[in-house]
């Protein structure tokens, strides 16, 4: 399950309406938290009433700034506990699996920051289920996590008190550390790592190779799928891990100039993100942020194209054809029933375990499946 949170300053122009419905299509989040909308709740139900694959609820803003919101798929159970301006408390459920999951925005002004964290210490102590929580909180653990600009001792330290108070740790990330950049050049640059997930449960858990769905009907997809199991010797999990590297390596040949063009030009922007801040490298980080935009739009009506479905809506940014068609499922996979090889159909977890188990018990003692009975039976 992937979450996404961001915080756009100002959810009010098409530009950023646009970048959100590009981001959800592309990322097909679970969930979406959004901070600082700057919009009220009839505004921002406007917009989510485009988002069709998805459920919403909103916090107003208070003035000129302000506003929260969180989009969750169909389907997931999100049921809202509490809110404030600078939180929103949900139980989630997914099939069997339910966890306490918090947007949390810190006050941005110093003087006002210890109510954040007895708000966070008080979010904390409603219950002992596994939580977590994902937000911009406006202040750093650690002076490691700053670049430029200084910071009161004290301020970190009430930090760190109320994280170790609720016996929250940070969930790993990936990619460039400083989540915030003031956009200065030179001495001038500020960044920070103001925004984290942390939970009261540590999971980790092994990357997995997953297959796209936009990857369906593609040309040489089948193809490659039917040549990792003719190597596979009857044996279904080295067919499987067969099939995932013939997929991989497709895919790296297939995909076309314009993703491959998003990737070289995100990776230089990592590392300018990642170098210093002098004139130069911020006119050429506009210039890489502003390229990337532009592929991103041509990516959308390469799909567009391709869809042949004419439904699709020149205003509706495709967010309907990915969530049906192409965007990856992330939640955990479920199956509801199963049928054995006399027919019958089978519901519970148990049953279904049984039958399944039975199957391909029967797989590994009968030498090598035919590959079409496989498939009609998966």
């Amino acid at each position: 399950m992937n979450l996404l949170r961001l915080n756009f300053r100002g959810l009010g122009n098409p530009d950023a309406v646009g970048a959100l419905r590009n981001l959800i299509r592309r990322e097909a989040p679970a969930i979406v938290f959004l901070c600082e909308t700057k919009l009220s709740g009839v505004e921002f139900r406007k917009i989510r009433g485009c988002i069709v694959e998805y459920d919403g609820v909103e916090v107003d803003n208070v003035g000129r700034s302000g506003g929260l919101a969180c989009l969750w798929r169909k389907g997931i159970q999100c049921v809202l506990r509490s809110a404030s301006v600078h939180h929103m408390d949900f139980s989630v459920s997914i099939g069997e699996l339910s966890w306490i999951l918090i947007s949390f925005y810190g006050s941005p002004g110093i003087a006002e920051r210890h109510l954040s964290w007895q708000l966070l210490r008080e979010l904390a102590a409603q219950d002992n289920d596994p939580w977590v929580c994902i937000g911009d909180y406006n202040e750093v653990l650690f002076s490691t996590e700053m670049k430029g600009g200084d910071r009161a001792h004290w301020q970190m330290n009430n930090f760190r008190d109320a994280v170790d108070g609720c016996g929250l740790r940070d969930v790993a990330y990936e990619r460039y550390m400083f989540t915030y950049d003031n956009g200065q050049a030179d001495g001038a640059n500020g960044q920070s790592r103001i925004d984290r997930a942390m939970a009261n449960e540590e999971e980790g858990r092994r990357k997995l190779f997953r297959f796209e769905q936009i990857w369906v009907g593609e040309s040489g997809c089948e193809e490659a799928i039917r040549r990792s199991w003719d190597v596979g010797d009857g044996d279904l999990f080295s067919a499987n891990d067969s099939c995932a590297r013939e997929l991989k390596k497709w895919k790296r040949v297939s995909i076309g100039k314009i993703l491959r063009d998003i990737s070289v030009k995100r990776k230089k922007l990592k590392r300018l993100n990642e170098g210093p801040r002098d004139a130069h490298s911020v006119k050429e980080r506009k210039k890489l942020v502003a390229e990337i935009a532009n592929l991103l739009r041509q990516e959308e009506i390469f799909w567009k194209q391709r869809s042949r479905n004419m439904w699709l809506k020149e205003g509706d940014q495709n967010t309907k054809f990915f969530h049906r068609k192409a965007s990856q499922r992330r939640e955990r996979n479920h199956i509801a029933n199963i049928v054995d090889g006399e027919g019958r159909v089978w519901v519970g977890r148990e049953d279904v375990s049984r039958v399944a188990v039975n199957y391909f018990a029967g797989i590994f003692s009968s030498g090598q499946p035919p590959i079409s009975k496989t498939f009609s039976m998966v």
